[in-house]
């Protein structure tokens, strides 16, 4: 069963998704630490791996990978957040060798390196090209939690704000700043 899997995961947050709003049973925000033992993990269970994607965000890169199952329902995204200046994550084609190409189509747009890819080279784009078009400037890039749709966290770790709309963020800091709810 995935529950299983996923109380094995040193995870950041665990969240339970209506599949019918996001596509989605569970989503999983992992440090890149884990990355590797979750792939391994998921395999077992005989999850095969549909694409690895990237989100460029305010927080850093936002790669996303999506496992799902043949047999029974409970599509999962592993989610893995990066700084932009060390953007760097183990890849999986170790454990699922058709993320090689989703890892260099990665590459291709978003300039992430998946240390451990066998095959780390241009797949879209120009060998010579000193880009990646997906980047977005500083002021374009949104934050993670106004980004992706809403789940029911089921455990979160100490300190893991990520999910936390923004837009509510401000507003308590904005409560705070008029003494609202400060001791004096």
């Amino acid at each position: 069963m995935i529950e299983t899997v996923l109380d094995q995961l040193n995870a950041q947050c665990v969240g339970k998704c209506d599949h019918a709003k996001t596509g989605l049973a569970w989503s999983v925000f992992l440090p890149a630490s884990e990355l590797l033992r979750a792939a391994k993990l998921l395999l077992k269970e005989e999850f095969f791996l549909e694409d690895v994607t990237a989100i460029d965000a305010k927080e850093g890169y936002l790669l996303v990978y999506h496992f799902d199952h043949m047999d029974r329902p409970g599509r999962v995204a592993l989610r893995v957040l990066v700084p932009h200046n060390a953007a760097r994550v183990p890849s999986i084609a170790p454990v699922y060798p058709g993320a090689e190409w989703h890892e260099r189509e990665t590459r291709d747009f978003y300039g992430i390196d998946f240390s451990g890819n066998p095959n780390l080279v241009p797949l879209l784009l120009p060998a010579d090209l000193d880009a990646h078009p997906l980047q977005k400037e500083e002021a374009a890039r949104a934050a993670v939690a106004d980004l992706l749709a809403p789940c029911e966290v089921l455990r979160s770790a100490p300190g893991f704000d990520l999910l936390t709309p923004k837009a509510e963020e401000d507003g308590k800091k904005a409560k705070a700043g008029d003494g609202e709810g400060t001791a004096a």
